[in-house]
């Protein structure tokens, strides 16, 4: 009995800055997915113009009612949506509000836990409730950016301190702080990316970034990937322009290693995440020397290039990206 396939539309592309490297996820995805098991569209959404890009390049219109497309003359009914849109819409729970109207699965968490991983002050403060450790932040709103001086930023953060939009991706408008001089200009440059703006103690360690998903039959936490720059930061050129060396599996102790999959785990579990998630660590030092496992923030829809760390720590563990995103897809129909 030949098998039906599916249609799946990869979302890609958004409103956000991050708009290319959403693209260049899509190309990522488009490679890794089973075609002999899918039949896989590229989806580009940019504002309200919502098109499939076809393998001749050509471009047809979303039908935003059900989002299906004419194609060769015959109407294609999307199965299932794979978000790997970076940012608003597809990381904030706007494009899963959209899903969920029309009745269509997606790979992502739902709406609420979009909207608090989106917002980094929010989800900070919201873990930290669970008794996960998380860096001292403040925050800054457009229009009411003289509530906190910058000495009381310096008493209550310290220097040096990162300045990064709350509600964006985590690659633009970010800036590592210094002196109390340079905290006006880093908050004006985040705003560019977001009204809410997270201003967040500096945490010396070991920068790690870890893989998760999920399904009705298996837990799946992938080995960790250490983070290492000369930059200042794990910035944009670290992230995308090569500026970066990525060791995986990370070096840490196996205890650690231990500790940071329950922790990994346990925090995939508090927020009923879904999909493949994406975790960032730093590990800094105790008092007595042991390791401490800070949470940095969550990615829900991880970059997904042949190089990105969720392909590289899934090569890690043994593991083919077809079969995960074939485990992914299928968990919303068994």
């Amino acid at each position: 009995m030949k098998l039906i396939k599916r249609n799946i539309a990869i979302v890609c592309g958004g409103d956000s800055s991050e708009h290319d490297v959403s693209m260049r996820s899509a190309q990522g995805l488009y490679s890794f997915f089973d075609k002999e098991r899918y039949n896989v569209y590229i989806v580009d959404v940019r504002g309200m113009d919502w098109n499939v890009v076809l393998d001749n390049g050509d471009k047809t219109p979303i039908d935003k009612n059900d989002f299906s497309f004419m194609h060769d003359g015959k109407l294609v009914l999307i199965d299932y949506a794979y978000i790997t849109i970076h940012g608003t819409p597809g990381e904030n729970g706007v494009m899963q509000g959209y899903f969920e109207l029309i009745h269509l699965p997606y790979s992502t968490s739902g709406v609420l836990i979009e909207a608090l991983t989106f917002d980094k002050y929010v989800l900070n403060n919201y873990l930290r409730g669970f008794g996960i450790n998380v860096a001292e932040s403040l925050l800054i709103r457009k229009g009411y950016e003289k509530i906190i001086s910058d000495e009381e930023v310096e008493r209550r953060i310290g220097m040096p301190c990162f300045v990064k939009p709350a509600a964006d991706g985590s690659s633009f408008g970010v800036s590592k702080v210094k002196n109390v001089d340079q905290l006006a200009p880093a908050v004006r440059k985040a705003m560019l990316e977001s009204d809410d703006v997270m201003v967040e103690s500096f945490l010396d360690g070991t920068e790690i970034s870890v893989g998760c998903y999920k399904t009705k039959e298996k837990s799946v936490v992938l080995p960790a990937t250490e983070v290492v720059t000369n930059n200042e930061f794990f910035d944009y050129d670290a992230k995308y322009n090569g500026q970066v060396e990525e060791i995986t599996p990370a070096r840490l102790k196996p205890e650690t290693t231990a500790a940071v999959r329950e922790l990994t785990s346990r925090i995939y579990d508090i927020l009923h995440c879904n999909g493949i998630i994406r975790i960032d660590y730093i590990i800094s030092k105790n008092a007595d020397g042991t390791d401490k496992i800070n949470m940095l923030e969550i990615n829900t829809t991880p970059g997904m290039t042949v190089t990105s760390f969720i392909p590289q720590q899934v090569r890690a563990a043994g593991l083919e990206m077809k079969d995960v995103l074939t485990d992914v897809v299928e968990n919303s129909f068994c």
